[in-house]
């Protein structure tokens, strides 16, 4: 072993997904203890700001999403991290308003869903930044 972080990774082990360890606390990656020691705010911002990239870089393999202004985008951004990539792409009428450019119809569409009645403030925000193409 060269170092304390090889010593302690071999004993943790890597784990990607949250678990019990053996004192029976919410545990993830080399043994953070989430229940006692959480995360820290500039843990959080790193992980958003990677979670953000992964969204982008899926919504890129759609046709027209880049062309779209910056609030367009990033509504669907938003969505595509509340959903996930095949939460969004299920919202096949806001999609053909959106290619459509039809913004009134894609707004309207995104209201028309169990989503917009699950998260109530942010479906309004997002559509009428959706139909405005404005920041609220």
């Amino acid at each position: 072993m060269r170092s304390v972080v090889e010593l302690i990774q071999r004993h943790e082990g890597l784990r990607l997904k949250p678990y019990k360890c053996t004192a029976g606390k919410v545990t993830i990656g080399f043994g953070r203890n989430l229940e006692d020691v959480g995360i820290t705010a500039e843990e959080a911002t790193r992980m958003l700001h990677h979670d953000i990239a992964e969204c982008i870089k899926q919504l890129e393999t759609i046709d027209g999403f880049s062309m779209l202004d910056e609030v367009r985008r990033a509504v669907l951004i938003d969505m595509t991290f509340n959903v996930g990539f095949a939460g969004i792409l299920a919202f096949k009428n806001m999609w053909r308003a959106v290619e459509n450019r039809d913004y009134d119809k894609a707004a309207a569409e995104m209201l028309d869903s169990k989503w917009a009645r699950q998260v109530g403030q942010r479906a309004l925000r997002l559509s009428t930044m959706m139909q405005t193409g404005e920041w609220p």
